[in-house]
């Protein structure tokens, strides 16, 4: 049986069949990945990471093939991460995606697959970012992470791609809302797609006028509004041209330096609350304890829990205050 650490090499090779496998090692969290995810860590940084939201319906699947199409074209590599809802019997992958990607199957310089949400409310678990981690480690050029389309909540993709494209469609009533409401600031580019539709130049007006009354700082990029037509590919090389020119100007004004440290950081959060939450489980001796004196009156919720943390109420949060609360200073920072 190979280990996590018997393939890292084939997978810094590019070989598909141990992306495949290391990426189950991923999804299952199986002993030794992630010694093998540190290493491979070191060689990742070089993929462009293309995250696409939005509504469900809004041709997302179709405008990812259109763009590995295209990337291919040009000789780049891609690896699509499909982001699926969840089985509710088995917690895997459904594979709506990567069945309506199937055109794509064959092709050596494309690697497709499905990662489940596994209830993650934001719309990405933590094996999607290190799924990232390995097909950057792997040598692709680009990666693109295409969400499951939960609508508002749907916001984690910031933490994990370097450009983000919201894609909406014209005629579905309150879609340009929903943008709106909670995805309207995550954008770096707009999509219209499926935009030879009867009222595409209105949903581009809304848009339009929406940006225009958001708040935006000196020197901050200009999100742009790009139609297409993903199933004819209508558009599709000057939405790729729009990730280029953002990619150059997070580079040119410090941006990509500023997203990686807001990538790590949510790592960094994410993979601490998994190591706490480890020992936070029925069986684990100290928590049973805990658990006890809290059920015998002997110990109150709030000391136990910072007892156990190890905090010891030195670095808790103040009083009236929520542990995750974003500050100023670290708005700003990330």
């Amino acid at each position: 049986m190979k280990t996590p650490a018997d393939v890292v090499h084939r997978v810094l090779a590019g070989e598909h069949a141990a992306i495949a496998r290391m990426l189950t090692f991923v999804e299952r969290r199986t002993a030794g990945v992630d010694e093998a995810l540190a290493e491979l860590h070191g060689k990742a940084g070089n993929a462009h990471v293309l995250g696409l939201t939005g509504p469900p319906g809004s041709g997302k699947s179709t405008l990812v093939t259109a763009l590995t199409e295209y990337y291919r074209e040009q000789g780049r590599t891609v690896g699509v991460l499909a982001v699926d809802p969840s089985s509710v019997f088995s917690g895997g992958a459904i594979l709506g995606d990567r069945i309506r990607m199937t055109g794509l199957a064959g092709d050596e310089g494309v690697f497709i697959r499905s990662i489940a949400t596994r209830g993650a409310l934001g719309g990405l678990s933590r094996a999607a970012l290190d799924a990232i981690t390995v097909l950057d480690a792997a040598g692709k050029d680009v990666v693109v992470l295409e969400t499951v389309g939960v609508g508002q909540a749907e916001v984690d993709v910031i933490s994990a791609a370097q450009t983000v494209a919201v894609v909406s469609v014209p005629g579905m009533g309150d879609d340009v809302q929903a943008i709106k409401a909670g995805l309207l600031e995550i954008a770096d580019v707009h999509v219209v797609n499926k935009a030879d539709r009867d009222g595409a130049a209105k949903t581009v007006a809304e848009l339009r006028d929406m940006l225009r009354l958001a708040h935006r700082r000196p020197h901050q990029w200009n999100v742009p509004i790009q139609q297409t037509v993903a199933a004819t590919g209508h558009g599709v090389p000057e939405l790729a041209g729009q990730f280029a020119a953002h990619l150059e100007w997070m580079t040119e004004h410090g941006e990509r330096e500023r997203r990686a440290r807001r990538t790590s950081a949510t790592r960094i959060r994410w993979v601490a609350e998994q190591l706490v939450l480890d020992g936070l489980r029925p069986g684990v001796p100290a928590f049973d304890r805990a658990v006890d004196d809290v059920a015998a009156r002997r110990e109150d919720p709030l000391s136990a829990a910072r007892r156990l943390v190890g905090q010891a109420g030195t670095t808790a949060a103040p009083a009236g205050t929520s542990p995750t609360a974003s500050t100023t200073d670290e708005e700003e920072l990330w």
